[in-house]
């Protein structure tokens, strides 16, 4: 059975295409709050119908779950689009400033252009597209919510390779976020290439 525009994960969606929108994509980010590693961004454009079943927040999933629909998204998108920006250039220009660079960037490696932006919780400037910026945009979408398990397991993936580079802070296990085990591995070892230096818990536990 394929899932149309219309369950009440795609309120949006359907009342867009009412008005002739087609080329719908949901943008989102994973990795604002962690004290090390990249944020990073996706664009998704999905098709008026789809077989993927399941899509919502990317918190709400499982890891296995995850990977299962990413690949799905992947394989049914119209088109998907990455975003990724480093913890120096967070430190440089500070982590909104960086979100909105890493959303620009999702949506320029888009192959189809989108006719409308569904975002969660932000909009962004200077773009010639339609756009709204929806609270909780992840839980209201499924745009937003497939752009969220793009990002995610992007980013999980990411953090799982630096942990082979810095195994001492176990990247794998709390992806970079501000867990007990990783606040004592920084006041054990001090912060690494990929910690973000301007975060209050790296700069506290430098001290």
């Amino acid at each position: 059975m394929r899932e149309q525009i219309g369950t009440s994960m795609a309120l949006f969606e359907r009342a867009l295409t009412f008005f002739g929108y087609r080329h719908l994509c949901g943008i989102d980010e994973a990795g604002r709050g962690p004290l090390a590693g990249p944020v990073v961004a996706a664009a998704v454009v999905l098709p008026i119908s789809h077989s993927i079943v399941g899509i919502r927040d990317s918190k709400q999933l499982s890891p296995s779950t995850r990977e299962l629909l990413f690949d799905q998204i992947s394989k049914q998108a119209l088109c998907v689009g990455v975003g990724i920006v480093d913890n120096e250039t967070i430190d440089s220009i500070n982590i909104l400033q960086a979100t909105l660079l890493a959303m620009k960037q999702s949506l320029s490696a888009l192959s189809t252009r989108p006719d409308y932006l569904l975002i969660d919780a932000l909009t962004l400037p200077e773009i010639g597209i339609p756009q709204k910026g929806i609270v909780h945009g992840d839980c209201l979408s499924v745009t937003v919510a497939a752009a969220s398990i793009i990002a995610k397991v992007t980013r999980d993936r990411l953090m799982d390779q630096y942990h082979h580079e810095f195994p001492q802070y176990h990247f794998q296990a709390h992806k970079g976020y501000g867990t007990s085990l990783h606040f004592d591995m920084i006041k054990k070892y001090g912060p690494c290439r990929i910690h973000r230096k301007t975060f209050r818990g790296v700069q506290q536990e430098r001290i």
